[in-house]
């Protein structure tokens, strides 16, 4: 199953969420069209190219649709099957060959006189091909259609100027039409991709070696699962990966990245439980020197970003990585759970100001009705979003695609 098969059934919180609340914003003061489907008038219309043999005598036939003049051509041969094989001498039955074998039958029911009217092929195949008519319901964008969407992006947690200014550019240009519900989702889907385009990025990769990944966040986010899956998907990649369990407080946690490390057959450093997680992390930095590893991802145990005492530990730990290397860091990874909603914007906030975050990964979105946080984040701090997951399982996280995730998000159905 492809990643964005597996996130569009996964993500239904948000797209129900959103679908349910677009269908009663439309049917509250919409009205229903009928619509006929012209699509099938193209497919009509190349039909009686296939027979180029009776060509010559197609020319004259058009120019009378209706007139009884060509009725000595048509004797009652034109009922019989074998019209694909005309006789020389009646060569102007040949327009009665091009017709579909419905038309046949429609013209030995009527009277030998329809047998002009392969004339207008594309019209009479339109005609009788016809799917049936079908009804939208579609509403005027107003101002009261406006607000209605923009409390409904508000409640998927789009934020307020986030939700304000996604419609405002819906509206652009369209304020006064008619529009139905996937003509809105189709909308909505281009604005969320516009929006996260630009954030759309996978992590960076480095010459340095080692390169040093410090993976934050609140706790229960999300981290340790989101190392042991990135770690495996760089070491499926051919690069040589170290991990430190910098969660020293939490036996469960280091015993968690050891399940992962073993999964993916890459080494878990770890210390004495109580250790200080910055002495952990310089301990790391140069064992992964000394065995050549492209990548060290530690890892730090969640802390709330309103803890000033445990945001001051992640400063140490940053402080004492770049007394090794200057520019360590390479990447700080903030995991964000997306079940926590708006909260989500004050932890990046915080640890951005404490550990330098380079690049956001959002986890958790099968498990929330409000998925457009992520949209707020990326509206608002503009910070790469390298990668989300919609699962525990070891392919449950993939780099971050605009589009799928708009259309994901929308409901919006993609043929994909």
């Amino acid at each position: 199953m492809s990643f964005f098969k597996k996130l569009k059934q996964r993500l239904t919180g948000s797209s129900s969420k959103i679908e349910q609340g677009l269908d009663a914003i439309v049917e509250d003061g919409g009205e229903e069209e009928t619509v006929a489907p012209e699509e099938q008038a193209t497919p009509a219309a190349p039909e009686p190219a296939p027979e180029p043999a009776p060509a010559p005598e197609q020319k004259p036939a058009p120019a009378s649709p209706t007139p009884p003049a060509p009725q000595p051509a048509t004797t009652p041969a034109p009922t019989p099957t074998p019209q694909p094989a005309p006789k020389p001498a009646p060569a102007p039955e040949p327009p009665a060959a091009s017709p579909k074998p419905l038309e046949v039958e429609r013209a030995a029911e009527t009277q030998p006189t329809a047998a002009p009217e392969p004339a207008r092929p594309g019209l009479f195949g339109r005609l009788m091909g016809r799917a049936p008519e079908k009804t939208v319901v579609r509403r005027v964008l107003d101002d009261d259609m406006l607000e209605s969407l923009e409390e409904l992006l508000i409640t998927a947690d789009m934020g307020v100027d986030t939700a304000l200014r996604v419609t405002a550019n819906m509206a652009e240009g369209r304020f006064g039409r008619r529009l139905s519900v996937d003509e809105i989702k189709a909308l909505l889907a281009a604005e969320v991709t516009r929006i996260m385009e630009p954030v759309a990025k996978p992590m960076p990769i480095y010459a340095k070696k080692p390169q040093v990944v410090l993976v934050v966040g609140v706790n229960g986010s999300g981290k340790t699962t989101t190392i042991g899956k990135l770690a495996s998907q760089f070491r499926a990649a051919g690069k040589s990966v170290v991990i430190a369990a910098g969660d020293t407080f939490r036996a469960a946690a280091v015993e968690q990245l050891q399940v992962w490390g073993e999964r993916a057959g890459v080494p878990v450093m770890t210390a004495p439980q109580g250790t200080d997680p910055a002495s952990l992390a310089f301990d790391a930095m140069t064992r992964a020197e000394a065995e050549g590893a492209d990548l060290l991802m530690i890892d730090t145990a969640g802390r709330l970003q309103n803890r000033a005492d445990l945001m001051e530990e992640l400063s140490k730990i940053v402080r004492v990585i770049r007394k090794k290397d200057p520019d360590a860091p390479h990447n700080t990874l903030l995991v964000l759970d997306a079940t926590t909603g708006q909260n989500a914007l004050s932890q990046v906030e915080t640890f951005q100001k404490m550990a330098d975050v380079s690049g956001l990964v959002m986890t958790k979105l099968d498990g929330t009705a409000k998925g457009g946080v992520l949209v707020a984040l990326a509206d608002k701090f503009g910070l790469p979003i390298h990668a989300i997951g919609v699962g525990e399982q070891i392919d449950d996280l993939a780099p971050f695609d605009p589009e799928e995730f708009a259309a994901a998000l929308t409901g919006l159905e993609t043929g994909t």
